[in-house]
């Protein structure tokens, strides 16, 4: 990974749920960070220098034999280092304190009374204070019964007696409640005490340096190499795009695939922006009859993605051939797409979904890649493209799969099918920004599915196809949670799709949460 600033800390994953979110909120305070697996070579953390190093949750106990234990030089560094959840036990575990399992598990919400002042707990609107009683998250069944030397308690709970504890000469803190979930109100603000105040970061990452600092990077790494990119027509591959094109010009061809399963009209939009707006060479790639006639009969959903991802990979092999050639192809891997497909012991993770732009290209493909956007959030992304200039109504867009319409048609597809979800999805879009809702959702779509139900229209019979609405709200796709729309607005939807797309006779919503489902269908 690039060294995006010296001003970074490093967090190390333990396995818990909530390890991106803490990666989250310490660059929502203006720092850089990553997000390492807890047995990474040593050498390697202390090559990365980061100004301090956060130890994540995780589902193991360190009173089993064998569980994860934190690199010694983490406490060899001089560095700060703040202990979350299962990193405040492992840290203690290692530096002479004494972890238990107990009968009195804390799990969600509970009460921290804080019973000393420290770092951590400055100037927070007259919160964290001694003697207040402040809310946080639990999710723990093991807890510190003994803190090692150098160690003073600064908070504790009805199950933990060391709920927040602190060594101010080593700058090491340690709390038993997850800071970076919203249960904890001021979770966010005390992170920003220990990166800002504890650690001496600045606070100076922001999106336009992000910019300058990729565009650099991408020069020196492309020097005077040609670069191909794919377009989706989704936020991801345009923002990579944007980006490169302004730090490398017309070494970069972009190849807007169109495989036949985009929604309504997106085409002529991905076409018009780059071609009409930012002259960024571009081929248009009418594949639609190929990856149709390649998915006809295909109704397991990892083989849809499998199969739309080696045809993907084909026709850029096609495309490259025909330029003559490219030394580089770009894609728009984010930082969850990475995070998801490494577990947190640096090996390969339960596979929930493949993603298609992670884990490299086929050796014949003879190109590099070149990711701009692979130390970036979604959110995230969204800024760098508004900072480039792209207009809202492209980043502001909805996530779309790279599988297209493929995967929210569950079972084997069509074009007749297509056209119906197509219909049904612009009406739901339609209806949600009528109403000023489309920007209050993170994702929202209709999925067309493999069943038929008896309807009545007018005096007659129907027997036609039923689709369902998603719509969720999340800061960054690995947990969400249903929109709660009023009944009014869905009957409305649910009128119009019934009545406008012939093929359609009922319609239902989506009400799951992820987890326990995903946000898309397949």
């Amino acid at each position: 990974m690039a060294q995006i600033t010296a001003d970074r800390i490093l967090i190390l994953d333990f396995g818990s749920q909530f390890t991106q979110l803490i990666a989250r909120r310490v660059r929502e305070s203006g720092v850089y960070s990553e997000i390492w697996p807890f047995n990474t070579d040593p050498q390697k953390i202390a090559d990365y220098a980061p100004r301090g190093i956060i130890l994540s949750g995780g589902p193991a106990s360190v009173t089993e034999e064998v569980s994860p234990r934190v690199p010694e030089i983490v406490f060899e560094m001089g560095v700060p280092v703040l202990g979350i959840c299962y990193g405040q036990q492992a840290m203690c575990a290692q530096l002479g304190g004494l972890v238990e399992g107990h009968d009195h598990r804390e799990f969600g919400r509970a009460y921290v009374e804080v019973t000393d002042s420290c770092a951590l707990f400055d100037g927070i609107d007259d919160a964290w204070t001694i003697g207040a009683r402040e809310q946080v998250w639990m999710s723990h069944g093991d807890r510190v019964t003994k803190i090692p030397p150098g160690f003073r308690p600064v908070g504790t709970s009805d199950g933990s007696p060391f709920a927040a504890i602190a060594d101010d000469e080593r700058r090491f803190y340690g709390v038993q409640f997850h800071l970076e979930v919203a249960h904890t109100p001021h979770g966010a603000a005390i992170i920003r005490n220990f990166t800002h105040g504890v650690a001496g970061c600045t606070g100076d990452w922001t999106m336009a340096s992000f910019r300058q600092t990729q565009i650099d990077t991408i020069r020196k790494q492309v020097g005077s190499g040609r670069v191909i990119c794919g377009l989706s027509g989704g936020v991801d591959s345009a923002v990579a795009a944007a980006l490169i094109h302004e730090a490398i010009g017309d070494q970069l061809t972009c190849i807007f695939v169109d495989h036949g399963l985009l929604r309504e009209n997106e085409a002529d939009q991905v076409v018009e922006l780059f071609r009409g707006r930012f002259n960024i060479k571009l081929i248009h790639r009418d594949a639609s009859d190929m990856f149709l006639g390649a998915l006809e009969g295909v109704d397991d959903p990892e083989k849809k993605r499998k199969t739309i991802g080696k045809l993907f990979i084909d026709v850029f092999e096609e495309e490259a051939a025909k330029l003559g050639g490219a030394d580089f192809l770009a894609q728009g891997t984010l930082y969850p797409d990475v995070i998801e497909s490494v577990s947190f012991t640096g090996g390969p993770s339960v596979t929930i979904k493949s993603h298609h732009n992670v884990g490299g290209l086929p050796d014949r493909m003879r190109m590099k890649l070149v990711e701009p956007l692979r130390e970036l959030f979604k959110d995230e992304v969204r800024l760098l493209g508004l900072e480039l200039g792209l207009p809202h109504s492209m980043v502001g867009r909805h996530p779309f799969p790279g599988p297209g319409l493929a995967i929210r048609i569950p079972g084997a597809i069509s074009k007749e099918k297509l056209a119906l979800l197509r219909r049904a999805d612009t009406i739901f879009l339609e209806e949600l920004r009528n109403n000023n809702l489309y920007d209050a959702i993170w994702q929202a779509f209709a999925v067309l599915l493999p069943v038929r139900s008896v309807g009545v229209m007018g005096d007659g019979r129907t027997y036609d196809l039923a689709c369902a609405l998603r719509a969720v709200t999340s800061t960054d796709g690995m947990t969400a949670d249903v929109y709660p729309f009023e009944v009014s607005f869905l009957t409305r939807v649910a009128s119009r799709i019934v009545n406008e797309v012939r093929g359609i006779n009922r319609v239902t919503y989506d009400i799951t949460s992820k987890p326990p489902g995903t946000i898309e269908w397949e």
